[in-house]
Parts: structure tokens; sequence; C-alpha cells
């Protein structure tokens, strides 16, 4: 505690006011550098940057803040009591909502959990993190397949915290969005960022990666059109998802469950790379969540 009020009082960041203040036998609070960190080394780089680019475009298309850690060991701290103590070091998600979410994995341990911020404990209580880690996240990583349970978990999370009824990053008052009742630009643009490159994986596997873009810009144009009822806007759709999609194909994909997401501007780098991102402050973390093993 001195070491931390010290801290303040010199202005150190309150990670290195943490660590200095932390015992040496328990595992410090690593900077928080990315939307990913994998200080285990058990993601490929491609992967890491593929759920990088996920979690990114969620939190631009909704707001919320979602982390993942990866690391070797937690002991002699309990995972949770060590998730506890990230979460309020870094304070993820916004800080007039205080939306943030952290998964926590330590792998020698075999051990995971999923933090979650007082304000999400509605869109994801303990019963509904457990069972992310126990039917999504668990079976995928009892098969070494790391990457594939991660993607699986934060889809699942994402679905939730999109049905709860947060504030946009960009909201605006009623009298200045559309006229069109029920069209919700944000939500066309969530499907953009997540929703086109899981569709595109999929025709692009029957069609090929021409035949899949164009389809999967026929399918999107066709869903604008029947929310928007504009031709116009349903054919700049389907150029837009088309060449979109044939970027994407182009880019590959991340690896088992990933996608490859829409290129990100900045330091989005996450484990170790610096800049460009940072938390929201507002996270508030009281112990929701869930632990589990495999």
């Amino acid at each position: 505690m001195i070491c931390s009020v010290i801290g303040g009082l010199i202005g150190l960041p309150p990670s290195a006011a943490l660590a200095a203040d932390t015992p040496g036998d328990v595992l410090p609070v690593p900077p928080l550098s990315g939307h990913v960190i994998d200080q285990s080394q058990t993601l490929s780089p491609d992967q890491q940057q593929a759920l990088e680019r996920k979690l990114a475009a969620f939190e631009q298309a909704r707001g919320t803040q979602m982390v993942v850690l990866l690391v070797a060991s937690t002991l002699p701290e309990d995972i949770a009591a060590y998730a506890q103590r990230v979460g309020d070091t870094w304070k993820i998600g916004r800080r007039d909502v205080g939306d943030g979410l952290l998964i926590v994995v330590a792998k020698q341990d075999r051990r995971i959990r999923i933090e979650v911020a007082k304000t999400l404990e509605g869109a994801v209580p303990d019963l509904a993190a457990s069972q992310i880690i126990e039917r999504a996240i668990k079976p995928a990583f009892k098969a070494g397949d790391y990457a594939g349970g991660l993607n699986l978990g934060v889809d699942q999370l994402i679905a939730r915290i999109q049905g709860e009824n947060l504030p946009l990053p960009d909201a605006r008052p009623a009298n200045s969005r559309s006229h069109n009742e029920g069209f919700q630009f944000n939500d066309l643009l969530v499907f953009g960022l997540i929703g086109v490159p899981i569709v595109f994986g999929v025709l692009s596997s029957i069609l090929g990666r021409k035949g899949g873009a164009l389809a999967t810009g026929l399918v999107t144009g066709g869903l604008v059109w029947l929310v928007t009822t504009s031709l116009f806007i349903a054919l700049a759709a389907w150029v837009a998802a088309s060449l979109f999609a044939l970027a994407f194909g182009t880019g590959g994909r991340g690896g088992p469950g990933g996608w490859g997401g829409p290129p990100m501007g900045g330091g989005w780098g996450g484990g170790g790379g610096g800049g460009g991102w940072s938390s929201g402050g507002g996270g508030d973390f009281g112990g929701g969540g869930a632990s589990g093993n495999w």
C-alpha cells in the first residue's frame, strides 16, 4: 500500500506502483498493452493478431472492452484472486459505463477465469460464464486448441453482451438518427466487422475466394435492403462487402476458430507491443464471473 501511495505521488502508473507493492512470490500485473497479452507463448502471432482484431472491432462497434491474458501460472495465488487484482489495476471498460471483461488463462495450472465487471453481470452472470467455460472453452483446450477455445468463448461472450442495453460508442439523440424505424447503423457495422468474415469463410469454402466474396456481398446487400428498403444503399453495401471479403480473403484466416478481421490502424499489437490503446478507466470488478479447469 505504501508503495502504491508513493507511486501515485511521484507519477508512476498504477501497474508499476502495484508491481512495487506486490510480494516477490506473487505474479505481478503486466502492463496493459493490447486486447490480447500472451505471456505464455501459447498463441501463434497470426492467432494472437486475429483475436486482437476481433476484440478491437467489437470495442469499436459496441464500446465494451474485453481483454485476454495468458500466463504460465498464477501460483501460489488462486486464479480468481489474480484476475481480480488484474481487473482492479487495469480498470478496463468505459469510464462512464464500466463495461469491462477479462479472460485469464494459466496454462501450466490448466485454469481459466472469466472476470466480469459489475456493469456486465446482468449480461454475463456467473452461471453463464461457467457454462461458456465448460461447453465452449474447456473442450477445445483439452484438445490443445487454445486459439479455437478462446475464439468460441469470446464469440459467446460477445453475443451475450450485444443483448444488453448498453450505450453505443457514438450514441446520438433520437432526432439525429435515421428516420427508418428499427434501422440501426451500428447493428450493420457489427455485422460488417464480425458477420461478413464469418459468412465469407463459409461461402468461400464452397464457391472459392472470388465466388465467396460476391455471394457474401449479395447476402449483405439483401440484408441491408430488407432493413433500409433502399436499393441504392443495398447496392453500395453489396459492393463494399464484396471488396471487404476479397481483402479479408487475401489477408488469410487467423488460425483455428479465429478470423482475420478488418485491418486496424495504430498500435494495437498485443502481447508486448506498446502504445495506441489504453483502458477506458471505468471497470469495477467485484468478483463476478467464473473459474474452471481442463
